[in-house]
């Protein structure tokens, strides 16, 4: 009985690489399909390449694939299925279901539903299994036990789908009512599938679910007790060499190197890395795209051990971050086309050109990691970039372009829960609209950031922002409404020392802390609210009547997406270039917000807020994986959390 032509699984991908060929390749129609039928029995990551030139030779011979074989076809196809050939492996899948039950192989069937649950449910959807998924993995589960005990399923095909099923359990983890106890149940069912395979470990096939069932009995024990999960993760790629598989585990070092880098021990995590991007084994050899995240992963963790040796030198460490990034880049496309690990390895080098003064080097790399967040879309990513990429143009003395990539950065961070890092980006549109000689817009975008921090209860750094809105107050409309400006800076100021203070008067500075000439200038009232004369009150807020600028807080969003909405225009016609005598820093802020910056000869380092820019394609949980294999919570962490701070113009 013959089955579709195997054009029917390709769908318009090639989501296997031309290195899996063999030298020793046979020609002959029969042998080849010997040949596939072998590399799928042992979990061989070339086996969807086999059956795909074994399909097209048999077709070229007359002949064709049966049911069971094309099923096993689309199954390996769909395994190899990566980067933007991924949607396709959940309709892959569920063909291959379908394949299984015509061949009477009830056992497979159900091990490729539960796999087309798993994947998600193809283009235009969502990837991953959610709760509606996990039901039925959960039916597909209890109907293989049923299975295997009228001998209708195997061992390692039971043991499959119940791994399949805690898997997708994992990944709902953070979304339960306490995820904690949650994964309690989770590690009991992974304890309750180790004990019901463990006795069958002599065939490879069982061993290799065992080991994919320790790593992910590791990942998820990794932010209770990483000990532990080292001790498993280790265990798990043991099981996978154990088990006559020697390519390589790629999704297990990964694992492994992160909770090591979480314990300290960057070394080994190191020398696990080196030694995995070093395997010479042939068949097959390391994919590209997980070559790509093996770079990026060991970019990361020699970037954490240079920072023990960034006082005491150790350059040797430090520049090795560049080369890996820049192999990662190399590798992140092809066939296993991953965007998210080519967008992020752009970021990463251009940042560190950025920090190394190679400006130019670093707005090519960053343009072209922004793309890839836009393809991807990670708001973190893009905020991280774009403001790089404005920090660099600042650098370059290209301001107009700086005010607008800050404008655009700003307007994207201010959706988030932290708003912080939107009113530190705030400052820095006008700190670069100064720089632009746009003065007016310059004093607009200041008070905007004022009025964010003071939302946010920093009243220190509402008061630099209005110190920095007082100088182009004073271009703009001269020096009566700056003092008015300075007035108000120095009441926020006084807020900010009583709440530092706590039992301290408005009036008692910090002990050691010199008071600021304009914070002794006349006020208002206690509780008075003034504005520059040119300034009158509406409704929906104060309103710049130079202007017409909103600038209550509630109006701030919609402020800044006119930058955002008109930025473009702007920039050729109204935003022009400052002069070079014009400062576009605060001299009292400077040296706390980064704000230093020689404009003639645009030297200077980047604004240290940079750093502290949420995590790109951060885990969005305390149980998930991000793209270096790290467990939400054990890796490097922005400084986000409620009560940490954020380098703006403070």
């Amino acid at each position: 009985m013959s089955s579709r032509s195997p054009d029917e699984f390709r769908l318009g991908v090639r989501p296997y690489e031309r290195g899996f060929h063999g030298v020793d390749e046979p020609e002959d129609p029969h042998e080849l399909l010997h040949r596939a039928r072998r590399l799928t029995a042992e979990g061989h990551p070339g086996a969807g390449g086999a059956w795909e030139r074994a399909a097209t030779a048999l077709r070229r011979a007359g002949g064709a694939l049966t049911p069971g074989d094309h099923a096993d076809a689309l199954d390996a196809t769909a395994l190899d299925c990566r980067g933007a050939a991924l949607p396709a492996a959940g309709p892959l899948f569920f063909r291959a279901a379908d394949l299984h039950e015509q061949a009477g192989q009830r056992g497979k069937a159900l091990v490729s539903r539960a796999r087309a649950l798993v994947a998600g449910p193809g283009p235009g959807g969502p990837g991953g299994p959610g709760a509606t998924a996990c039901a039925r993995l959960a039916e597909l589960r209890e109907r293989a036990t049923a299975l295997h005990a009228v001998g209708q399923a195997d061992t390692a095909e039971t043991a499959t789908v119940r791994l399949l099923h805690a898997s997708a359990r994992a990944d709902l983890l953070d979304t339960a009512p306490d995820p904690v106890a949650e994964a309690g149940a989770v590690r009991e069912e992974l304890d309750r599938l180790l004990a019901f395979a463990a006795p069958h470990r002599a065939d490879p096939a069982v061993l290799g679910v065992l080991a994919d069932a320790r790593a992910l009995l590791g990942r998820i024990t990794a932010p209770d007790d990483p000990a532990a999960a080292l001790s498993l993760l280790r265990a798990s790629i043991d099981d996978h060499r154990a088990g006559g598989r020697p390519w390589p585990a790629t999704e297990q070092q990964l694992l492994l190197s992160a909770v090591l880098r979480t314990t300290g021990a960057y070394e080994e995590a190191t020398s696990l890395l080196r030694a995995a991007l070093a395997s010479e084994v042939p068949d097959p050899p390391l994919r590209a795209g997980d070559r790509a995240r093996l770079c990026l992963a060991l970019a990361r963790t020699v970037a954490g051990a240079g920072e023990r040796w960034r006082t005491t030198g150790g350059p040797e460490v430090a520049d090795e971050e560049m080369p890996l990034l820049a192999e990662s880049v190399h590798h992140s496309g092809g066939p296993s086309d991953d965007v998210r690990v080519g967008a992020l390895a752009r970021l990463r080098l251009g940042v560190a050109y950025a920090e190394r003064g190679r400006c130019r080097e670093a707005s090519t790399l960053l343009e072209q990691a922004l793309a890839g967040f836009s393809e991807e879309g990670d708001p973190a990513a893009r905020v991280r970039a774009r403001a790089w990429l404005a920090d660099c143009a600042l650098r370059l003395g290209e301001s107009g372009r700086a005010s607008r990539e800050f404008a655009l950065a700003a307007v994207e961070a201010l959706a988030w829960d932290d708003r912080r890092h939107g009113a530190a980006l705030s400052h820095r549109t006008a700190d670069a609209l100064g720089v632009a000689g746009a003065t007016e817009k310059a004093a607009r975008a200041y008070e905007r950031a004022a009025d964010l921090w003071r939302a946010t209860g920093d009243h220190t750094a509402a008061a630099r922002s209005l110190r920095a809105r007082s100088r182009q107050v004073r271009t703009a409309w001269g020096d009566v409404a700056a003092e008015v400006v300075l007035a108000e800076a120095a009441r926020e100021a006084a807020r900010g020392w009583r709440e530092s203070a706590g039992s301290r008067t408005a009036h008692d500075p910090p002990i050691g802390t010199a008071v600021p000439v304009e914070h002794a200038r006349p006020t208002s009232a206690a509780g008075e609210t003034r504005r520059p004369a040119h300034e009158v009150h509406a409704g929906g807020g104060t309103v710049d009547a130079c202007g017409g600028a909103p600038t209550d807080v509630a109006a701030h969003a919609e402020s800044v997406s006119g930058i955002e909405a008109g930025v473009e225009a702007e920039v050729g016609t109204e935003f022009g270039f400052g002069s070079e005598e014009e400062s576009m820093t605060d001299s009292e802020a400077g040296s706390a917000a980064g704000s230093e910056f020689d404009q003639g000869s645009g030297a200077g380092g980047p604004w240290p807020g940079l750093r502290e820019l949420p995590e790109p394609f951060g885990s969005q949980g305390r149980y998930q994986v991000n793209v270096y294999g790290e467990v939400g919570g054990t890796g490097q962490r922005a400084a986000t959390a409620a009560g940490t701070r954020v380098q703006g113009c403070e």
